[in-house]
């Protein structure tokens, strides 16, 4: 009896070893993976942040005239200031909304148009807003052909504080094309 009382203490003793010993490497695990998300993030998410303030800056209503047709253009931050909407309303159309947002060392911007189809829009090399933001076609959702109307980049730039260009391009059955508006702040 005394043989199986000193097995039984002996395998309790091995058994809280392995509990102590899985418990302190549980342990180690969160210090080193809570360590590691206080690291500083990568350079190139600094500057696609740092390019989202600049957008950010661009907050409040604006004006152009395309092709005789009055555009007005509403920013506004939203999702707790991590995403910057645009609203884009031609006076003799349907709105259409673009959403940019960061994605680590670049932008996004995916646009909701009119035409049915979402263009996500990419800016692997974010820059200076009075120099222009230029963002490629990564991929487009919702379209029924390949010939489909969509647009393919778009470059914002901020001319001055009251003053923004804006360079859509496209493609539309093999052809290419751009679009440019030149808005003006509203007061």
């Amino acid at each position: 009896m005394r043989t199986s009382m000193k097995s039984s203490g002996l395998l309790l003793w091995v058994m809280m070893r392995r509990r102590t010993t899985i418990l302190l490497f549980v342990a180690a695990v969160l210090v080193m993976v809570t360590a590691m998300s206080g690291q500083p993030a990568p350079s190139g998410a600094s500057e696609s942040t740092a390019t989202f303030k600049q957008l950010a800056s661009l907050a409040g209503e604006w004006q152009a005239t395309q092709e005789g047709v009055l555009v007005t253009e509403i920013y506004k931050l939203t999702a707790n200031g991590s995403v910057l909407m645009s609203e884009t309303k031609p006076v003799d159309s349907e709105a259409m909304i673009t959403m940019f947002t960061v994605d680590g060392n670049r932008l996004i911007a995916t646009h909701y148009c009119v035409a049915g189809n979402q263009p996500q829009m990419v800016s692997s090399a974010p820059g200076d807003l009075a120099k222009g933001v230029t963002f490629s076609l990564e991929r487009v959702t919702g379209m029924k052909t390949p010939d489909d109307w969509h647009n393919t980049g778009l470059t914002l730039m901020l001319d001055d504080k009251d003053h923004m260009t804006q360079r859509w391009t496209y493609l539309y059955k093999g052809k290419t094309g751009t679009t440019v508006f030149h808005y003006v702040r509203k007061k």
